[in-house]
């Protein structure tokens, strides 16, 4: 049975986060692909720019990362205290 974020997620207990995201069927994300020939360190700076991005507009303090070939890992920090300052009376895109 599912479960609701809010109740798998205690950022009073514990708002620091290690997430890991792997490539299916060996895929390449960075570097030299064995198989194909192919280099795409190309994609590092784009998924560098996109966490950079992404951490501005939510409040998530990205604490470390590591790009590898097939995976990436990140300590992420839940700031709560951003959220608590956040104009509870606007929504997302309308004034």
């Amino acid at each position: 049975m599912t479960r609701a974020r809010k109740e798998l997620i205690a950022v009073e207990d514990a708002p620091f986060y290690h997430c890991i995201s792997r490539c299916v069927r060996r895929a390449y994300l960075c570097g030299d692909d064995y198989q194909s020939g192919q280099n795409f360190d190309h994609r590092k700076g784009w998924l560098v720019e996109r966490i950079k991005f992404l951490s501005s507009v939510f409040a998530i303090d990205v604490c470390a990362y590591a790009v590898m070939s097939n995976h990436y890992h990140l300590v992420l920090f839940i700031n709560q205290d951003a959220v608590n300052s956040w104009d509870q009376g606007r929504t997302w895109g309308h004034p």
